[in-house]
């Protein structure tokens, strides 16, 4: 099985709260890694902060916001890089590659409750197959980041994250904007490199169907997926059916 990288950013033990929420960032996007985030601290505790929904936070907050989360939380981060993915997804499905990411870092964060941004249209069933998987008890739903604090930490966590990677990324292969298809910028930059080369950039997740129709010649389309769309019932586009 291929290997999945974990990169550990802090520790803070002591008191070793129980709760710990989860959330994604990079789902929907044809370039860079799919970076998945687990906070662990008391739920409510990191509320004083601020923290909500990544998306809706300047990029300068989200990183004061994810310096404070490291200070009062437990944090780990699972980057899951194209090339693994690409690997990944010829056995099992996005949604399954997250589920075990994400129970992958419940087990390690030590929590006995787990706040969960559900991925899968149906919030019990996903639940039920997390807890299966960890013995914990997990409380997933739709927009979780809107609700519960933990997930709200964990999404700017990821964003954070992913954001330097890109940077990253850009900084090798040259500008491309967000990674999005849904970005004009990342639409002509894989269009031009595929023009000019012949083939896909490095860092770009090849199954993705929207990918693959663009290596066929033709114009490649937004996803459903779409980083603005991270929620409730996030649909499985990523990979061709």
């Amino acid at each position: 099985m291929p290997f999945i990288r974990v990169k550990i950013l802090t520790v803070i033990e002591g008191s070793c709260p129980v709760d710990c929420g989860l959330d994604e960032a990079g789902r929907g996007a044809a370039i860079g890694p799919l970076v998945v985030a687990c906070v662990r601290a008391p739920l409510g505790s990191l509320a004083e902060l601020g923290v909500r929904d990544s998306k809706l936070l300047t990029p300068r907050k989200r990183e004061a916001l994810f310096e404070e989360i490291g200070k009062r939380a437990a944090v780990r981060v699972r980057e899951i890089w194209p090339d693994e993915l690409n690997a990944l997804m010829e056995e099992r499905s996005l949604n399954e590659i997250e589920l075990e990411a994400m129970a992958g870092l419940i087990r390690e964060c030590g929590c006995r409750r787990a706040f969960v941004d559900a991925v899968s249209p149906d919030e019990a069933e996903f639940a039920r197959r997390l807890r299966e998987a960890t013995g914990v008890e997990v409380i997933a739903r739709h927009r979780a980041e809107s609700l519960f604090d933990l997930v709200a930490a964990a999404s700017i966590v990821a964003k954070v994250v992913r954001d330097r990677r890109i940077r990253e990324i850009a900084s090798e292969i040259g500008d491309f904007g967000s990674g999005y298809p849904s970005d004009p910028r990342t639409r002509e930059f894989l269009r031009r490199y595929v023009e000019e080369k012949g083939s896909l950039p490095p860092y770009v997740r090849k199954k993705w169907k929207n990918v693959k129709r663009l290596l066929a010649g033709r114009e490649l389309e937004s996803f459903a997926v779409r980083e603005g769309e991270a929620g409730g019932g996030k649909e499985d586009t990523g990979r061709e059916a």
